[in-house]
């Protein structure tokens, strides 16, 4: 029995630095096999065999369940997704490049920029700055009347547009961009 015990406590020793649901399956593991081991074979040993091949089986369970567990969270992390029309039109699944820029506090250091409105609320911004570097932007956004709401992380600007036929006009108290739909 001191043998049984002594294999359930170093395989949850084995497994303290995992996370919960692997530890629990490790130590579940370890004490149902050394417990089947030492009653199927009647010898410390087998109780000893039958909690390594339990941990080993309880670990591979809770490690899965671990997986399961991370890829649900971060799912459900991710920023909401503003799928449905009225949040992205009527500018999702449309591209535009840049044709005037009217910084009101700062000039601009670069050479052209392409929007990309998705039609999931998502804008990438591609930007080629004058020496040639690019740089993309991905950000959140929604539609509500004449407004564009940009966001992402700590921030959130909105923008007073206007479409006319292929012209789309973005102001805001710090810009004005008149973009050209591609």
């Amino acid at each position: 029995m001191k043998r049984i015990l002594c294999a359930i406590l170093a395989a949850v020793a084995v497994a303290g630095c995992a996370t919960e649901s692997t530890t629990q399956g490790v130590a579940w593991g370890a004490g149902l096999g050394a417990l089947a081991g030492g009653i199927a074979g009647g010898h410390g040993s087998d109780a000893l065999i039958g909690a390594a091949v339990g941990a080993g089986i309880g670990y591979v369970v809770g490690n899965e369940q671990d997986k399961k567990k991370a890829q649900r969270m971060s799912e459900e992390s991710r920023p909401r997704n503003y799928a449905h029309s009225e949040d992205t039109a009527p500018l999702g699944g449309t591209s535009w490049r840049l044709q005037d820029w009217s910084p009101k506090d700062a000039k601009a250091d670069f050479r052209a920029k392409t929007v990309a409105f998705g039609r999931d609320g998502w804008v990438t911004t591609t930007t080629t700055y004058n020496d040639g570097r690019t740089g993309t932007e991905v950000e959140n956004y929604r539609v509500v009347g004449d407004t564009l709401i940009v966001n992402k992380g700590d921030y959130l600007v909105n923008y007073r547009f206007s479409l006319q036929g292929d012209q789309l006009t973005a102001d805001n108290s710090k810009l004005r961009a008149i973009l050209k739909r591609i």
